[in-house]
């Protein structure tokens, strides 16, 4: 959201991204573009969707807009009833077919409620834009509406000279279920390196449980949520990155993760799933060992090898830095910014 909302800004127009307050925030970090998080009585569960949703819409009532944009199905309600009483234009960002998400699928009850609110506002959503074609195509199939891709690219910029003293794999994004950290911790048994996770999410309680029965606390070392800026630093020291998702939901899929482009303009190679989009990435100029089996067996031997093999190392690390000088947010952001000037002239 901070490369479209910058973009945005330096292409004229002005924009305000809204967001809520946890108590495990971090601060806001100055921007171009203005910025408001709200407060919650509620941190999770039905109370603070219901209390979001509602506190999001009236202070949306009282701000002045040309054209609003919901984040994903969590933010789409407020957005389409704030359109429809200011007769604004009102855009779809879709970050990932929210109701096919693992956490929400394998949950009848919780996905009745959200494909719901999804048949009945995606469909009012004629104006969108999503990470990839297969997840735009789905949306077509769905919905009948025809969203544009704009991929979640990392933003082109210097790499800075470190000293990497020890081999570090990484792990950066949400810790939420259906990313493997049921096999991945795990494969660290039998792993001669230290992993990091940077990020919080719904599974963080069950990763620092499965780090505590494998008695890895020496191992696995988590870093919570970091500053952006900051987080760039850790992964240019990096040595290899994590790109796991298992296959119980049709948005891990059709993922595309922010952390596949992040490792890749941070020059370091990565382990990742071998599913459709990572998959046609991959065919050029690979980046990544893909992996069709996410057992903690494989992920020790691939991790392993790719560790060891410094041949298949330096070529992965010499094809990350040939693809970011031309696969980069500079690049990207032409495609947002004529969508918007379609869109709003």
């Amino acid at each position: 959201m901070i490369r479209i909302c910058s973009s945005l800004t330096r292409a004229g127009y002005e924009v305000l991204l809204v967001g809520r307050k946890l108590r495990s925030s971090i601060a806001i970090v100055r921007q171009p573009f203005k910025q408001k998080r709200i407060n919650c009585l509620f941190e999770k569960g039905k109370l603070f969707y219901a209390e979001y949703n509602i506190r999001l819409f009236f202070y949306l009532l009282f701000k002045k807009m040309d054209c609003i944009c919901a984040i994903d199905l969590d933010t789409i309600l407020p957005c389409y009833f704030i359109s429809k009483i200011k007769n604004k234009k009102r855009v779809y960002d879709a970050h990932e077919l929210f109701c096919e998400m693992k956490e929400i699928v394998t949950r009848p009850d919780i996905y009745n409620y959200w494909k719901k609110i999804e048949r009945f506002t995606v469909p009012k959503f004629i104006y969108g834009y999503t990470v990839n074609q297969p997840i735009a195509d789905e949306f077509k199939k769905m919905y009948g509406v025809d969203y544009s891709v704009i991929r979640n690219i990392a933003l082109l910029g210097e790499i800075q000279p470190v000293e990497k003293k020890e081999k570090i794999i990484l792990y950066q994004g949400a810790v939420n279920e259906g990313r493997s950290f049921e096999t991945l911790i795990p494969a660290f048994n039998e792993i001669n390196c230290k992993l990091i996770i940077c990020g919080d999410g719904n599974f963080m309680q069950q990763a620092k449980q499965l780090v505590a029965d494998n008695q890895l606390e020496n191992k696995i070392i988590f870093k919570g949520k970091i500053k952006p800026a900051e987080l760039v630093t850790i992964t240019q020291q990096a040595y290899i990155g994590v790109t796991l998702f298992d296959d119980k939901g049709l948005s891990n899929y059709y993922s595309l993760a922010n952390r596949f482009f992040d490792y890749l303009h941070a020059g370091i190679p990565q382990l990742c799933v071998n599913y459709p989009v990572y998959k046609e990435l991959n065919t050029e100029l690979p980046v990544a060992v893909l992996i069709d089996d996410i057992s903690s067996k494989n992920i020790t031997t691939q991790l392993n090898n790719l560790l060891a093999n410094e041949v298949l190392y330096n070529e992965l690390q010499q094809n990350c830095l040939k693809l970011r000088q031309t696969l980069n947010w500079q690049q990207e952001e032409k495609k947002l910014l004529q969508f918007y000037k379609e869109l709003l002239g």
